[in-house]
Formats: C-alpha cells, structure tokens, sequence
C-alpha cells in the first residue's frame, strides 16, 4: 500500500486585501506537514496555483522552499507540485534541478521532460516523457504512475502537444494525450494517478451552481481563461485510480466512479465566499488494480471568515469582542449613512475589519438599500446617484449631479 496526501492552492503570498496572511500559511503549512508525519505518508501531491502571483514576494518563496524541504523529509519523500494558473511556469521549474536531488519534482510545462534516474535518497524516476512520470520508492514494491496536467490554455495546449487542427476541441486533445499516456504505461501492476489543475465536471451536468459554488471570488475563471472549456470527468482514462485536483477552493468530489476525481480545498479560506467552507488535505491510500480508499482530514489554523449584519453599534462590538481572531466583512444596518464616530468606534474594537458595508434603511418604506462590495469600486459619482436614488426614491438631476462633480473635483484637487 502507498499513502499519498493531496493538497492544493496554497496562494502562498494572498492578501485578503489590505491584510497579509503569511503568518497563517505558515502555521497551516506546519499543520500539513504534523498530518503528513503522523500519517507516514509515503508520497505528496501538491495540485497547482503555488503562488498567488506570477512573481511572488521573497517571503512566500521562503516559505515554499522551506515547507518543501520538510515535507520531504530531507529527501526521503517525494514530492509532485504543478503548476495552476496563478503560477508562472517559468518560475515554477526553475529550481527543479536542485529540488530534484530532494525528491521535489516541479512540472509546469508539457513541453517538459522530468530526466530519469536514481536520487541519492533512492527514490528512482524510472520512466518518464512530456506530461507523464513513474516513480519507484525504496519501501513501495510497485511502481507510482502519474499523468501531470498543470494549466495552460488551449493556444498553449496544442501548441506543446503538436495539434494542427487548431478547432479540435479542448477536451479530445487533452483526452487524446492522456488516453496514449495510460496505454503506454499504466497497466494494473502499479498505482496509477492524474494530478491536474483544471476546472472539471460530469458531462451533462450544468456548470452553473457547480463552478459558480464552488469558486472563490478571488479566482480567475478557469472556464474563461484563455477559451478553455471546463474538462468532464470521463475525459480521464479509466486506468486512473484518482484523480488529484487544484482551482476549486471547496473541498468536493466531482466524481466517484470508475475513479475519485476531487478537489482537496485551499488550505486558508481566501475570499468571503468561502467563509463557511472547514479546508482540508485529502489522505489517500492504494493498491495495483484495486479501488483507492480516501477520506479528508479538516485543517483548524488560520482565520475563519465570517460575514455579519448588525443593526445596533452594542450588538457589533459585542460580537467583536467575543470574536477577535477573525476577518470580517460586516454590514451595518443605517438609516442614513454610517456616522464619522460610529464607523471609529468600529474598527477600533476589532484588527480583522476586512469591510464595513452601510446597508440603508428606506424611510418610505421602498426596498432598503444594501450597498455591495463589487459598488465600492466604483467611481463617486455612481455611488452618489445610488444613494440618492435609494434616500428619495428618484434619480438626481443632472444639475444637482453637476454640483457634486464640482464638490467633488474640488476636494480631488485639494
């Protein structure tokens, strides 16, 4: 039997807006590595989106190196990280020769060929091409196949795997080169995986509720990206035994048969959307030719988020007394605006104010007014408009809309 642990979207360096949550990724990354030693696993599948950014800040590559380097014990347990499409693929791979002596194979790019042999730790890479890798461990008596899918878009997807139908569908390209990969090399005498960093679905299954659910505000939408098409879970060959996932931050399987297909979760909750979501790393365990067993193990650190409403300035600075390690976005229930002493009384009370969201009450007894996170983006005098039309049930008029550009140029310029 192997032990594998999935694990996926770490966004090492987020910010959840002005707030840094280094300090949290460290100790749920900690968190992960007391799991993986606990367990004795024997292998980890880190499934894309590394980073937050295409160039990440020198702490949070710190941190993946050094949290890397322990994972793997020296050496000793290998590690497959991919690419996702926060990541650049540039950046990824480069210090796979050197990770690689630690049994740390990076793979961001199809074009990619990970050399074979055997590292000092005798962990062997014995076969390898573009997209595939079987690995032997010194205490496993069979072999460990894995198809590797980072992100890339369509453009770069047939460009690395030599499509000249350039209108061939997405899904039968990739389909296609996976098929050839499992053909050629995962019979029933190993184990056999895919790791991949795709958005997927049960073919007739509606994406809407599904990737909508399921992805975080702060992702970029992977069915968009570039034209790529969300991938169905049959596209997988059936050789697989699981199917480990990265871009969905909410812990799901997509699929259960003829193979798991799951998202293990983000290990942080990184967008409000995902506050009621408990984060979790996936512990797998497989045989050759037999189905795989898995369950999910909860991650505790790390801010919770929570969205509250408050009608009252007692009832917001109770519940934030009683809840200091948190982010929070909270809306306050008014009936005109939130005063200048209020709004201070608030974000003094509490250092996880992530937003504080006026929600105006309609004295003509119209609809009331909630002011939205998307609405703080926009330019003042949109804003205004809204509010005026909320506080007197009509639009402002032009003239009235030409006096507060006027105001409003003059303070700019002030």
């Amino acid at each position: 039997m192997i032990k594998i642990l999935h694990t996926a979207d770490w966004h090492l360096g987020k910010r959840l807006q002005e707030f840094s949550r280094l300090e949290e990724q460290k100790l749920v990354l900690e968190e992960i590595i007391e799991i993986a030693d606990n367990e004795n696993v024997d292998l980890i599948l880190l499934a894309g989106d590394i980073f937050d950014t295409f160039n990440p800040n020198h702490e949070a590559v710190e941190l993946l190196y050094k949290t890397l380097r322990r994972l793997s014990k020296n050496g000793e347990r290998p590690i497959i990280a991919i690419s996702g499409n926060h990541d650049s693929t540039q950046f990824v791979e480069a210090p796979d020769p050197l990770a690689r002596e630690l049994g740390i194979l990076f793979y961001s790019r199809y074009d990619s060929v990970i050399p074979i042999g055997k590292l000092d730790s005798g962990i062997e890479i014995t076969k390898s091409e573009s997209g595939f890798l079987e690995l032997k461990l010194p205490k496993i008596d069979f072999p460990i196949r894995m198809i590797l899918a980072p992100y890339a878009n369509e453009t770069l997807l047939k460009t690395y795997l030599g499509e000249e139908d350039r209108e061939a569908e997405f899904r039968q390209v990739l389909q296609g080169k996976w098929k050839e990969l499992a053909g050629s090399y995962c019979d029933s005498n190993g184990v056999n995986l895919l790791i991949g960093h795709f958005f997927f679905m049960k073919e007739g299954e509606s994406s809407i509720g599904i990737g909508t659910e399921a992805e975080p505000e702060s992702e970029r939408p992977i069915l968009h990206v570039g034209g790529t098409q969300a991938l169905f879970t049959n596209n997988i060959p059936p050789q697989i035994q699981y199917a480990a996932l990265g871009h969905l931050h909410r812990y799901h399987s997509v699929d259960k048969e003829p193979m798991p297909v799951v998202y293990a979760s983000s290990p942080l909750a990184y967008s409000f959307s995902e506050a009621d979501q408990e984060k979790k790393v996936v512990l797998v365990e497989a045989y050759p030719n037999q189905k795989v067993t898995y369950k999910a193990i909860g991650l505790k650190q790390g801010r919770p988020l929570y969205r509250m409403t408050f009608e009252s300035l007692s009832d917001t600075i109770s519940w934030l007394e009683a809840n200091p390690y948190c982010f929070v976005e909270i809306t306050f229930v008014t009936e005109h605006s939130i005063d200048a002493p209020t709004r201070k009384a608030i974000m003094k009370s509490h250092d996880g104010i992530v937003n504080l969201i006026p929600q105006i009450k309609n004295p003509q007894g119209q609809e009331s007014f909630k002011l939205k996170v998307e609405d703080l983006g926009k330019d003042m005098s949109h804003l205004f408009q809204l509010f005026y039309k909320n506080e007197k049930g009509q639009e402002p008029n032009e003239e009235l809309m030409e006096i507060f550009r006027e105001v409003i140029s003059q303070s700019n310029e002030s």
